[in-house]
């Protein structure tokens, strides 16, 4: 459906994008990830033809964005992070508007857009006496207005309240069950909810591409375990656990009610669980909690775009 290759983009001497290469398939919802100055507002703006690359092709289907910019821009629909909405105009006559500049002058249409977008009970509204939330939706609405099978958005859910934020992520996961849908933002929850494969991009570059649910495992490192253990100190505790074949460190303190807690991490392929219960009920000591830490998407985000913040995003 959509092919990066080798695409670079430079402003003046500043190096935005470096030669990167992605594909995208049909009915993928894609979460384009990256610090701010990472390149991602870029590449979004070169895939839906706002920008053109220094160098490297983008097409999308079966046209080239260089040679067929117009054919490209058809099957596509961008939601930019501050939709460009006309606040003096009604929700309807705004959308019959941006309908009738993509040819669109069916009457069903716009009842079918509002009514997926959820909008139907405002379309009677000026645009400026909508909440921010409602004004996302009219902004995906337009986007949405001509029926593209690739849906292209840029921080859909800056600036909305929990709520807001929950109703827009399932909106987009409905409408990723029909589109193609690319969606940048910063907020790692928002993504694993929504997204099935998650595109990392630091300065420029690719860091980072998996499926979501690979990712943290693909690099997070080993496994940690959080243990509480009653009838022992710290010390006694660290000195026993370290002992642990597989345990590459253990860090914690005494809990309130005489416990004493400890984290213990693993070195990778290791589970040392077994290890550390058989440690603990040798000495005497009663095993009160053992959990595993799961690692984050924000663990990996972090470690991944280390000192990755630039002025261009």
């Amino acid at each position: 459906m959509i092919n990066v290759n080798g695409v670079t983009k430079y402003y003046g001497d500043f190096r935005a994008v470096n030669n990167i290469s992605f594909v995208i398939r049909k009915g993928e919802i894609t979460g384009l990830l990256g610090p701010n100055g990472a390149g991602k507002t870029t590449t979004l703006r070169m895939l839906t033809c706002f920008l053109r690359p220094t160098s490297g092709t983008i097409s999308v289907g079966d046209y080239l964005a260089s040679e067929s910019p117009i054919e490209v821009k058809r099957q596509i629909g961008y939601l930019p992070e501050s939709a460009p909405l006309y606040g003096d105009m009604l929700v309807y006559d705004y959308l019959w508007y941006v309908g009738k500049l993509r040819g669109v002058n069916s009457g069903d249409r716009m009842k079918e857009i509002a009514g997926v977008c959820g909008i139907t009970e405002v379309m009677h509204k000026n645009i400026s006496e909508l909440s921010k939330g409602y004004r996302q939706r009219v902004g995906l609405a337009h986007a949405m207005i001509h029926d593209p099978e690739i849906l292209i958005l840029d921080e859909p859910t800056s600036g909305l309240d929990p709520n807001q934020i929950i109703e827009i992520r399932n909106l987009i996961r409905e409408i990723g069950k029909k589109k193609t849908v690319i969606l940048s933002t910063h907020i790692l929850s928002e993504v694993e909810a929504t997204c099935d494969r998650v595109i990392i991009i630091n300065r420029g570059d690719i860091i980072a591409d998996s499926r979501t649910s690979e990712l943290t495992s693909s690099f997070g490192g080993g496994m940690k375990v959080s243990v509480q253990v009653g009838g022992a100190d710290f010390d006694s505790l660290s000195s026993a656990l370290g002992g642990v074949p597989g345990v590459t460190s253990v860090t914690g303190k005494r809990e309130d009610g005489g416990l004493c807690g400890a984290v213990v991490a693993a070195s990778p392929g290791s589970d040392v669980r077994p290890g550390i219960f058989t440690a603990v009920r040798d000495r005497g000591w009663i095993l009160y909690e053992m959990t595993r830490e799961q690692e984050t998407l924000e663990h990996v985000f972090r470690e991944l775009t280390k000192g990755g913040d630039n002025e261009i995003q």
